[in-house]
């Protein structure tokens, strides 16, 4: 069931969503060649536990395995779900972030791809038209329309240039909870209801330079790519009102500089 959200819970969304953004600003300067992983996740913990927050991702999940830590690391052939640890950040690798707040029962979602150093060129525009993918699908979001317009803008986009396109992880609606229906593909498959006034979305491309076949490593939460092709991962947190859609996680990459 899709869960609308009314002006005064947007604006609770709005504040996490900001709240969110505001760490990345000062956490992404922090993602440096030789910096251990899981270093990263500790910074994210107190800058959210100071600022107010709670780390949505922590504990998140079945109980048997939940999610270990606050931020999700994942480095080239990782598409999302990475686990901090000892590993180091290399001089090329492409490193994405993806982590969410919740301020007051109000949920954030938001994923960067940060490049390490100097990276390859092939690694960089896989990087840049996966940023491109996402804003070309919030530019397909309009009130009343069908949801599978964003994923006919990202496949639009990513399709002729040879890259795959992740199928079996997808955006979704957020707000209340980290994931909501409806699903968010970034291919034109599934159920496609109109998108109203007050439905929120977390939207997501997730791109390679390969194969679109992912797989989930021993520790139930990595996926990585089939063929150990890098790949990458951006996201915004977004709302739609009768009249126009807003971005509520604020741009970074100008602040990357990439």
């Amino acid at each position: 069931m899709i869960r609308l959200k009314n002006e005064k819970q947007i604006e609770g969304i709005r504040k996490s969503c900001k709240m969110l953004s505001a760490m990345y600003r000062e956490l992404i300067p922090l993602v440096k060649v030789g910096v251990e992983t899981i270093e990263i996740d500790r910074w994210v913990r107190s800058w959210i536990k100071q600022a107010g927050g709670k780390p949505v991702f922590l504990g998140y999940g079945p109980r048997k395995n939940p999610f270990p830590a606050a931020i999700c690391i994942s480095i080239n052939n990782e598409v999302i779900h990475g686990i901090p640890g000892k590993r180091r950040i290399r001089e090329g690798d492409l490193v994405g972030l993806d982590c969410g707040i919740d301020l007051g029962g109000f949920i954030s979602d938001q994923a960067v791809s940060i490049e390490a150093g100097r990276v390859s060129r092939e690694l960089h525009e896989l990087n840049v038209t996966t940023r491109e993918c996402l804003y070309k699908g919030i530019a397909a979001i309009k009130p009343k329309d069908r949801l599978l317009q964003i994923a006919r803008a990202v496949e639009g986009h990513a399709k002729p240039k040879g890259y795959g396109i992740v199928r079996e992880y997808c955006g979704h609606g957020v707000g209340f909870e980290l994931h909501e229906d409806p699903q968010v593909p970034n291919y034109p498959h599934g159920a496609n209801p109109r998108m109203n006034n007050g439905m929120v979305f977390a939207i997501e491309p997730m791109i390679t330079l390969g194969t679109s076949d992912v797989e989930v490593l021993e520790d139930g939460w990595t996926v990585v790519t089939a063929d150990d092709k890098p790949s990458a991962h951006w996201e915004h947190t977004v709302a739609i009102f009768h009249d126009q859609v807003e971005i509520l996680t604020d741009p970074l990459e100008n602040f990357i500089g990439k």
